[in-house]
């Protein structure tokens, strides 16, 4: 099977097909820097991460572009309200450029411990100024757009499709916006390209039409534009910026150029919070730094970010993610159980070949039918499924002895494909801090091993049982084999 994505735009599943072949254009509406990150703003980054990393294991060269917004961001979706980012540094008494220093570097170290891949480009709105003005003369002198009192709109009662993406009618948008929001505008739904600055804004540039600052939606059309083209392959954002913000995208940017913006629509849906989506508005965020202290009255233990990542994952994208604290707890043992199996393969590389014929068949058609749910709109849960369905069987086998040496090395390079470089649950640091505990416990554990097996040629069956019963409260099992004890780990370890 190839790979078929969702797309909104159609609201079907649809062959992915780039549009230059071999390469692929991927842009991601990135945060509004005016606080730091929270789950909820995990969800999207981590799933559109899986995608990029699934495209390039998928042999395809992908240019992922994700923007940070510092200006333009309104606290009212209506063209109203203040700048997120100077309301910010108002409330920090501070300057608004500040605020983005500060929450762009602590947006970056959380994606960091999430393992999310860097974007190729991260561009900035504010450094993109004078080509949101040329869109914005061109949009005006095309008839899309008209100027009133400084600020320029876009008139979408000009561009028939407006609506396409979201399935809201132009003759409906009345009651979706605010009275006292369309004072200056020809239709209510008309959204501001270009917004007149008050003299007290500390954000504001020389334009045409007077000091202003861009628009939200303007903002992302011009920079996925400039470094992907028009039409690019792959347009992503969470579920809540369909509209407005992504329809008005779409309109801007193929008035202006008359051909089509991106292929496809991919959208992720948000967590909640006993069934109201998180959010800082709403008072109900769980900050992702928190979360990796345990600083949280609905946390009971901090969690890592690779827990965080595989928690995200255990549902589809397109879900919605309920969050608890249950929740985290189980991703963090399904991982430990994975990561349990792992150390105990890298122990076995070094051992002699054993009989695992089997195994290497379960891991040949788990890989396939990973790959298969992947391939099906990036289906990560029932990936995960096959996943475990796997270690299930490798456990049986490493119990029983029968998968050593190369098999095992074998088995061991499939996880690290599937976990590590699709999922990206096993970050170079997480594998080789596995890699060198497991040796460091095999060295520990050779040590214990040998001076019980000494106890036991003294007949000091005491020791010797003492040893093994110390091991056990531990979580440590030693079987006594005729070619030598051998152990393994019961419990979980964090």
């Amino acid at each position: 099977m190839s790979l078929h994505v969702y797309n909104t735009l159609s609201r079907t599943k649809e062959p992915f097909t780039p549009v230059h072949p071999g390469r692929v254009g991927m842009y991601v509406c990135g945060p509004t820097v005016y606080g730091h990150s929270h789950i909820g703003h995990a969800k999207s980054y981590v799933s559109f991460d899986l995608m990029v990393r699934y495209l390039r294991h998928q042999g395809l060269t992908v240019r992922y572009v994700q923007n940070i917004t510092d200006v333009g961001h309104l606290t009212d979706d209506a063209d109203a309200g203040e700048d997120k980012i100077a309301r910010q540094a108002r409330l920090e008494k501070t300057d608004p450029m500040q605020v983005v220093e500060e929450y762009t570097r602590s947006y970056f170290e959380d994606m960091d411990a999430l393992n999310v891949l860097r974007p190729d480009i991260s561009p900035r709105a504010s450094g993109h100024i004078p080509e949101q003005i040329e869109l914005t003369q061109k949009l005006i002198a095309d008839g899309f757009a008209y100027e009133r009192n400084g600020s320029v709109y876009f008139d979408v009662r000009k561009f028939e499709q407006y609506g396409k993406l979201s399935g809201r009618r132009i003759e409906d948008l009345l009651d979706a916006v605010r009275v006292d929001a369309i004072v200056e505008k020809q239709h209510p739904g008309d959204f501001a390209l270009w917004k007149r600055a008050e003299p007290e804004h500390l954000m504001q540039w020389n334009s045409p039409w007077g000091k202003g600052y861009p628009g939200w939606h303007l903002e992302c059309s011009v920079m996925s534009t400039k470094y992907l083209g028009q039409p690019f392959d792959i347009h992503g954002g969470g579920l809540e910026n369909m509209f407005p913000h992504h329809e008005c995208e779409i309109a801007q940017s193929e008035a202006c150029c008359g051909t089509q913006f991106a292929r496809y629509w991919l959208h992720n849906n948000m967590v909640t919070v006993d069934g109201q989506k998180m959010g800082k508005s709403l008072g109900n965020a769980i900050g992702l730094k928190a979360a990796m202290i345990g600083d949280h009255p609905l946390l009971s233990k901090a969690y890592s970010g690779a827990v965080i990542r595989y928690y995200i994952m255990k549902s589809h994208y397109r879900s919605v993610t309920d969050f608890s604290d249950q929740q985290l707890q189980a991703a963090e043992a399904g991982l430990n159980r994975l990561q349990t199996a792992l150390c105990e393969l890298r122990k076995r590389t070094k051992e002699a070949n054993a009989d695992s014929e089997s195994v290497q068949a379960i891991a040949t058609k788990k890989r396939a039918a990973f790959l298969e749910a992947m391939n099906d709109d990036f289906n990560t849960p029932v990936a995960i499924s096959h996943l475990f369905d796997l270690t299930r069987s490798v456990n049986s086998a490493l119990s029983k002895g029968a998968l050593g040496g190369s098999a095992a090395a074998a088995v061991l390079a499939l996880y690290e494909e599937l976990a590590g470089d699709i999922l990206g649950i096993l970050s170079e640091d997480t594998q080789a801090d596995s890699a060198g505990g497991a040796d460091l416990a095999d060295g520990l554990m050779r040590l214990v091993l040998e001076l019980r097996a000494s106890a036991r040629e003294r007949k000091d069956w005491g020791t010797a049982d003492a040893v093994r019963d110390g091991l056990a409260a531990c979580g440590v099992v030693v079987e006594d084999r005729p070619d030598g004890p051998v152990w393994k780990c019961t419990k979980e370890q964090a």
